[in-house]
C-alpha cells in the first residue's frame, strides 16, 4: 500500500449547540485547519455538526448559523470538541443530556479525543465522562461546575488541562491555547508554533498558567516582570539565579517572585523549567545535536537532568521524544 493510499488527516468533528458562541466555534476550525505535511497535504479536516438533521443552529448573537451536517458525523471523528454554550438547560441547570444529546453522543466511538472550551466541559460532565477526573472552566462558572457535578476534580484557576483523552479549557483565547497544545502533541512544536503564527497568537502558554481572575488588589502596580523575562529567555544555556531576574527589575528577590506570581501564574523557577523544556523539544525536533548539547543549549546542564524534567513534563524521554517527532517530521499521518 502506498504513502499516498494511507494517507488520512486526523478527523476533528465540532458539536455546534443552540446558544453556542461563534467566536468559539470558529477556534478549532482556525488552529486545526492549518497545519500542513511536507507535501502540503492538511493533517486534519474539520467538520461541524448538529444534534440534529442538518438545518440551522441558534448563537448567542443576533445571527444563526446552517450546519451542514447532523449527529452521524460525531461516529467519523478521532477527536471531538464541544465549544461553550449559553443554552444549555438541563445540562447546565441540572446537570442531565437531553435525549438529544444523549443521542448524538452515543455515536461517538470508543476511544475518540474529546476536548470542551468553555462550558462546553458541562456536556461531557453530564454524560458521566469526567467522574473523578480533573477538568476545568470559564473561572465564573467553575464553581457552579463543582457544585453540580461534585465527582469532578475542578481547577478553576488553569488555562486548560489534558488528562489524556479528555481535554477540557478555560473560555475564549484558553480555547485557542487547547488547540494548539493539541496540535503540539500530535505533530511537535514546530507545526503548532508555525500556526500559532499565521494566527497571530503567542505560540505556547502552558495549561497550568492562571486564568485572568479579577481579585481585588491594594492599587495598580506598574512594574512587571517583562524584562527579566526576556532578559532570561536569552540566556537559557546559562545559569540564572533568581536574584539574576529581580536585579533586572531593580526589585527584591520577594517582591519580584511575588509579582511574577501574579503575571505569570507560577514561581520564576517553574517558568524557567517550562521554558528550558520547550528549548529542548525545539532542539530535539529541528537539530541532530546530541543529547548532551541539547541539555547544554537548554540550559539542563546534563542529559540526565533533562531526561528527568522531559520525563516529568511530557511523559517521554528524550530519545523517544526525538524518534517520534522527527519521524513525524518525514512521513505523513496515518490515522487508523
Amino acid at each position: 500500500m502506498t504513502r499516498e493510499s494511507t494517507f488520512r488527516p486526523h478527523r476533528v468533528v465540532v458539536l455546534a449547540l443552540d446558544g453556542l458562541l461563534p467566536f468559539e466555534l470558529g477556534i478549532p476550525h482556525r488552529i486545526f485547519g492549518r497545519p500542513k505535511d511536507a507535501e502540503g497535504r492538511h493533517l486534519y479536516e474539520v467538520v461541524t455538526c448538529s444534534v440534529r438533521p442538518p438545518g440551522p443552529v441558534e448563537t448567542d448573537a443576533d445571527f444563526s448559523i446552517h450546519v451542514e451536517n447532523g449527529p452521524e458525523a460525531l461516529a467519523t471523528a478521532d477527536t471531538v470538541i464541544v465549544p461553550a454554550s449559553y443554552e444549555l438547560g438541563p445540562v447546565f441547570d441540572e446537570g442531565v443530556l437531553t435525549d438529544e444529546l444523549a443521542a448524538a453522543l452515543a455515536r461517538i466511538r470508543p476511544g475518540t479525543r474529546l476536548a470542551s472550551i468553555c462550558t462546553g466541559v458541562y456536556v461531557f460532565a453530564a454524560a458521566g465522562l469526567l467522574d473523578g477526573r480533573p477538568a476545568t472552566t470559564h473561572w465564573a462558572e467553575a464553581e457552579h461546575l463543582q457544585r453540580l457535578f461534585p465527582r469532578i476534580k475542578v481547577d478553576p484557576d488553569v488555562l486548560f488541562i489534558d488528562d489524556g483523552d479528555i481535554l477540557t479549557s478555560a473560555g475564549v483565547a484558553a480555547g485557542i491555547d487547547l488547540c494548539l497544545h493539541m496540535v503540539r502533541r500530535d505533530h511537535g512544536s514546530a507545526v503548532a508554533n508555525d500556526v500559532a503564527r499565521r494566527t497571530v497568537v503567542p505560540p505556547h502558554r502552558d495549561g497550568g498558567q492562571a486564568q485572568y481572575i479579577h481579585r481585588p488588589v491594594p492599587e495598580t502596580q506598574p512594574a512587571t516582570t517583562t524584562a527579566a523575562r526576556a532578559w532570561a529567555l536569552g540566556r537559557l544555556h546559562e545559569p540564572i539565579q533568581l536574584r539574576d531576574m529581580a536585579e533586572q527589575e531593580a526589585m527584591s528577590v520577594r517582591t519580584f517572585t511575588r509579582r511574577f506570581r501574579e503575571e505569570v501564574g507560577m514561581s520564576p523557577g517553574q517558568w524557567l523549567t517550562q521554558q528550558r523544556v520547550e528549548r529542548a523539544r525545539h532542539l530535539l525536533e529541528s537539530t541532530d545535536l546530541s543529547m548532551d548539547q541539547v541539555a547544554r543549549d537548554a540550559g539542563f546542564g546534563t542529559s540526565q537532568s533533562m531526561r528527568q524534567h522531559l520525563q516529568a513534563a511530557l511523559g517521554v524521554t528524550p530519545t523517544t521524544y526525538r524518534r517520534t517527532f522527527r519521524m513525524g517530521a518525514a512521513d505523513p499521518v496515518v490515522t487508523p
